[in-house]
């Protein structure tokens, strides 16, 4: 099945406009993350307690942060969930001592009436918390070395300079719109993001399986147009593979919990991975060609 029989569309004639848009975004994520908004990160990395709670009856943030207000929790992260009435406590690092699911419930027992029901509890040290935050680190940044070397071997090291440019490009993208709309960030979300960089990596090795059979045909053809070619060669595959993973994830943006973000996560991933392939790891390599072949001469 193709969607295009044969294209050609000029990819590469708008790649430095392209790349100009997304190093703007790239810096407003640098800047979100790092210096304005940070991350909304789960108790999975912060150390606490999670109580996820769904009322009989319509009730509000503030309703809920009274109650809790008897028992010293008033400064709980409260979260409206996707469920009807229901709510997702968040206390951050509390003591092992404390039973923090039975503060809450003798809290909001206190409400009248309006009966409710703990769905969920969760509990993480902060010194676990810690602990998978460097780890999360240590694994991403492995991961990015593994794939420059696997590509290095494969093809060249100019395509592993652009394959790993892509996939940085691909997770901080992700990481900037996660800390800008302040979705939280779990474990089940760095299992999206590491997904993503799979997903982005197969695509750009496709490409690039192309680009190395297209060298060897044009090989008194500049680099540009080789790449070109090759995108638009690969272009209709791109697209099915594309659309068949978004149609799946969007289906599941619609669940409730962790599900949604992870799906939230996969859909970004989805849309910037294609767009990266195109108008990041080709680009980058003919930016290399090109500094190679005039320290060349």
């Amino acid at each position: 099945m193709r969607f295009f029989k044969e294209t050609n569309f000029q990819f590469i004639k708008f790649s430095k406009s392209a790349i100009s848009i997304s190093a703007v975004f790239l810096l407003i994520s640098i800047v979100s993350i790092f210096f304005i908004r940070g991350f909304n990160l789960g108790i999975d990395f912060t150390g606490g307690t999670l109580v996820q709670v769904q009322f009989e009856k319509a009730i509000t943030t503030g309703e809920i942060r009274d109650a809790l207000a008897s028992v010293n929790l008033q400064n709980s992260i409260i979260q409206k969930s996707t469920a009807t009435n229901e709510f997702m406590i968040r206390v951050a690092q509390d003591s092992d001592n404390e039973d923090v699911p039975g503060l809450i419930s003798q809290a909001l027992s206190t409400m009248d009436d309006n009966s409710f029901e703990i769905r969920r509890t969760e509990k993480v040290g902060p010194k676990i918390g810690q602990e998978l935050r460097r780890n999360t680190v240590y694994a991403v940044i492995f991961a990015l070395l593994v794939i420059g070397v696997y590509i290095s071997i494969r093809f060249q090291f100019r395509f592993a300079i652009g394959a790993v440019i892509a996939l940085i490009h691909d997770v901080l993208f992700t990481l900037g719109i996660f800390s800008l709309a302040q979705l939280e960030i779990s474990l089940s979300t760095i299992a999206a993001f590491l997904t993503i960089v799979g997903y982005s990596l197969n695509d750009t090795i496709v490409l690039y399986d192309r680009v190395r059979e297209n060298l060897k045909i044009m090989r008194f053809e500049p680099i540009e147009p080789i790449i070109n070619k090759s995108i638009n060669e690969t272009l209709s595959r791109t697209i099915i593979t594309s659309l068949t993973t978004f149609f799946v994830v969007f289906v599941l943006v619609f669940a409730t919990g962790e599900v949604r973000i992870f799906a939230i996560a996969m859909m970004i991933g989805v849309i910037i991975g294609t767009y990266s392939s195109i108008y990041v790891a080709g680009p980058v390599v003919i930016a290399w060609q090109h500094k190679f072949a005039a320290k060349k001469k």
